[in-house]
């Protein structure tokens, strides 16, 4: 009986793949779709977007040379065809997990990943880089950056096009796999693709250059001449392209599915010996039934999927209840209507939904065009995309005092996706920015409560949650009432206690001081829990936190999922100290930070995140007998 992977077996390095003759390239690929299914199906990750980037993915392998060559993958979502190419095909059995590979590029990972990515649009400028760079050293290497239509709605990356110079090795592969961005449809715009993108298209064409540049006196000019008359005819019959506008040589749009096709396009494009740009369509989840007919859904596979309503899907539910009594409210996304809730605000109210693209600066900067003409704008970004936004936060919203809501979704460790995605930065980049208010709720319901309170708000506002689903754990130790509408400071204690020492968290982390003080009470240790449904502004938190503390002077352990420096455990310790009730709590031998210490919480071995960051609950007990 053959093998399963008889061929893809064979295959551990580029040179493996280059040497194989042609004819078992569909084969090849129909061998990594069979491995990326069984193996994506079991660990999850993206599957849609690499099912569809076989072809290219294997073309480019035998075509360029890396890492002399640079492959550079847009977001790097897309990049485990290239993976299992260049040796990494055994480690799949860990992928996207701690201590296993990424489900993105990392240059940490291999010399073939020649870019780290995570965040999307980032693929041409990087590209460009090389190119120069290369261009400087008087190296022959070439740079390709493979780019998708979506991220293509990305402004950076029109200001690299902008930049590009002819001159270079440099080639982007716009791949086409859900929306069409080409002004070239219809039957001729098909015809023309066909003729300029096949063989006899590519050979007739050199063997007529080369023979015009020939001819002596009458060649070169003869050559221009044509040159301008084709483009005039071209122009005339279907419109001048975009990228041809920029002095971009552009071949397609073609079948990225094809592989003889893909090859043959790289290899015309190598040898122009020009900046270049390959437009390709290809199918999302090609190969596997489920993934062809629903690649949305199986955009991210998800192994172990929440059980019960999630923080986002909250969100979305509520925003539809508020708008249906507020014709104000207006929802925006940058192409993650979905991973953010907002499907049925989408449906139900298409007129006040707008999905930017990935665009978070302009969706920032429009929503505060919304918020100066009297719409309530509501932007539901991932925190980890927030930050791409900064000097829109700063000087669109804040300076002007616009009541922008930003709800941040996935706030905290990325324990699947890693260090690209992780959530960690907002509330220190946000609390120095004046104007806005920081809102934290750890229940569904408190965020419930806070977003209908937010509809009256006259200031920027930020909401920042979990990618989880409501723990009955906290909501039993600091809602035992169901009261949700005091928001602003939770307690399971009373000034009255004589305590050894209290925790205070904000978010889905106070589980790990639930954790601990279960632990600490084993060994007779008095500790008390404090919850922060909102940290900024920190003067009015730092008084009322100051009002609930005990009569009697106890030791404080902050605890944040987030990063150190600027966090919300140093600036509240900061207006503690210029209290008279709260500064014998917050001097320094009294008052212990943990957080994410100058690091982008990259664990390198088998170990849980929280323990790795140190802000596990073992890590709360040491620090709390350490001090006592």
């Amino acid at each position: 009986m053959e093998e399963k992977y008889s061929i893809l077996d064979k295959i551990n390095t580029p040179e493996d793949l280059q040497a194989l003759p042609e004819k078992d390239m569909p084969e090849l690929a129909s061998q990594i779709r069979a491995f990326l299914v069984e193996n994506v199906n079991r660990t999850g990750g993206h599957l849609a977007s690499n099912l569809g980037v076989v072809e290219l993915s294997i073309a480019l392998h035998r075509v360029f040379s890396t890492p002399k060559d640079h492959i550079i993958w847009d977001v790097g979502h897309q990049s485990y065809v290239h993976k299992i190419l260049t040796g990494r095909k055994d480690s799949f059995s860990h992928l996207r997990q701690i201590g296993g590979i990424s489900g993105f590029t990392r240059r940490e990972e291999s010399e073939h990943d020649a870019f780290g990515a995570g965040h999307s649009s980032t693929s041409v400028s990087a590209a460009l880089g090389f190119a120069e760079a290369d261009k400087i050293k008087g190296s022959d290497a070439y740079t390709v950056a493979v780019i998708g239509d979506g991220a293509f709605t990305g402004g950076m990356v029109h200001e690299a096009l902008n930049n590009i110079k002819k001159d270079l090795r440099l080639i982007i592969i716009l791949n086409e796999n859900e929306m069409s961005i080409s002004k070239n449809i219809g039957g001729f715009a098909k015809y023309m693709a066909h003729i300029r993108t096949s063989r006899r298209y590519f050979q007739t064409k050199n063997r007529t250059i080369s023979f015009l540049r020939k001819m002596p006196l009458l060649g070169k000019p003869l050559f221009s001449l044509i040159k301008k008359v084709k483009q005039w005819i071209k122009n005339s019959l279907y419109a001048s392209n975009y990228f041809e506008e920029l002095g971009l040589f552009y071949l397609g749009p073609a079948d990225g599915n094809d592989y003889a096709t893909v090859e043959r396009v790289l290899r015309e494009s190598k040898n122009k010996g020009e900046s270049v740009v390959i437009h390709l369509k290809t199918k999302k989840g090609l190969g596997y039934s489920p993934a062809e007919t629903q690649p949305d859904l199986f955009h991210s596979v998800y192994v172990n999927k929440k059980q019960g309503e999630t923080f986002h899907e909250a969100f979305g539910d509520e925003l539809v209840k508020l708008a249906e009594k507020d014709n104000r409210i207006c929802a925006i996304t940058a192409a993650m209507a979905d991973g953010t809730g907002l499907n049925n605000f989408a449906k139900k109210y298409p007129d006040r939904f707008f999905d930017v693209g990935i665009a978070e600066e302009h969706a920032l900067t429009f929503a505060a065009g919304l918020a100066a003409d009297g719409m309530k704008p509501y932007f539901a970004v991932y925190s980890t995309f927030l930050q791409r936004g900064y000097d829109n936060l700063l000087h669109d919203i804040a300076l002007q005092k616009l009541p922008v809501c930003i709800c941040a979704d996935r706030a905290g460790l990325a324990k699947s996706d890693g260090a690209t995605h992780h959530g960690i930065f907002d509330v220190s980049f946000v609390s120095h920015i004046p104007e806005f208010s920081i809102y934290v709720p750890a229940t569904l319901s408190s965020l419930r409560e806070i977003l209908k309170k937010s509809v009256d708000m006259s200031v920027p506002t930020l909401i920042r949650y979990p990618n989880s689903t409501d723990d009955a754990e906290i909501t039993a130790t600091f809602y035992p009432k169901g009261d949700y509408e005091n928001f602003g400071i939770r307690c399971d204690f009373s000034t009255d206690d004589e305590l050894d020492s209290i925790i205070i968290s904000y978010g889905s982390i106070v589980k790990e001081a639930i954790n601990a003080k279960k632990q600490l009470n084993t060994e007779n240790i008095k500790a008390g829990l404090i919850l922060l449904e909102k940290l900024k502004p920190y003067d009015i938190m730092a008084k009322e936190l100051s009002l609930v503390l005990p009569k009697k002077k106890c030791g404080i352990v902050f605890l944040e999922e987030g990063i150190y420096y600027g966090g919300a455990g140093m600036l509240l310790r900061d207006e503690l100290l210029r209290l008279d009730r709260g500064k014998e709590f917050a001097q320094a031998e009294n008052y212990s930070i943990l957080a994410i210490k100058d690091n982008f919480a990259i664990p390198c071995e088998n170990t849980d995140y929280y323990s790795y960051c140190h802000i596990s609950a073992r890590d709360i007990i040491e620090e709390i007998k350490r001090k006592k």
